[in-house]
């Protein structure tokens, strides 16, 4: 994936610069369920706010 195209796949959220899900499942060639699911099995190798869940009023903006 070409290093631009991975730059506009960033955004602003909270005051942070973030990722979401279906993008970085993208980027690592899996599907956005088998992400979340290795992420939730393996909590304890991620910093605390690597995954954050948004509202319906974040999402949609």
């Amino acid at each position: 994936m070409d290093l631009q195209v991975i730059q506009n796949k960033i955004c602003e959220l909270r005051g942070q610069r973030v990722m979401l899900d279906f993008d970085l499942a993208e980027l690592y060639e899996v599907e956005t369920r088998a992400l979340n699911q290795a992420v939730k099995r393996n909590l304890n190798r991620f910093p605390k706010d690597f995954m954050i869940r948004l509202s319906s009023k974040e999402w949609k903006a």
